[in-house]
């Protein structure tokens, strides 16, 4: 098969004999495009091996790196920025427990963090642990 692109000849091996080349060639793309995928959760998701062993723990696992892949590449999208992916999730990473406004900070994330985040957190009312609200009748 002739690549346009590179101007050479492609050889593919293959025991599909009732396919032809174009649709060989185009398996093997959409094939590397989800092993490029799927090299890019690994290295920076940091999915290495799968916590649980069931079919259901792998899908949750896989599905909540999907999740987070597609929060990622929305947050680069949307950055002024113009960030590469790995450093967008670095940073993320070391910021995760500051009080950030998101927004703000995906534009111009070197900014020194606020001293106060602000509002103080509201508490609910807790009855003591363990004990049960007494109604009077």
């Amino acid at each position: 098969m002739w690549d346009e692109k590179n101007q050479e000849v492609v050889v593919l091996l293959t025991n599909h004999m009732s396919f032809g080349a174009t649709t060989i060639s185009a398996i093997y793309r959409d094939r590397w495009q989800i092993e490029m995928f799927f090299k890019a959760l690994k290295q920076n998701l940091k999915v290495k091996t799968f916590v649980g062993t069931s079919p259901n723990a792998i899908r949750i696992q896989i599905w909540t790196a999907l999740i987070t892949m597609l929060l990622l590449k929305y947050l680069q999208l949307k950055s002024k920025l113009g960030w590469a992916l790995s450093n967008l999730v670095a940073l993320l990473r070391w910021n995760l427990f500051t009080y950030r406004d998101l927004w703000a900070w995906i534009d111009d994330p070197y900014e020194t963090p606020p001293e106060n985040p602000g509002e103080e957190q509201l508490s609910l009312p807790s009855i003591g642990l363990g004990q049960h609200a007494v109604v009077n009748a």
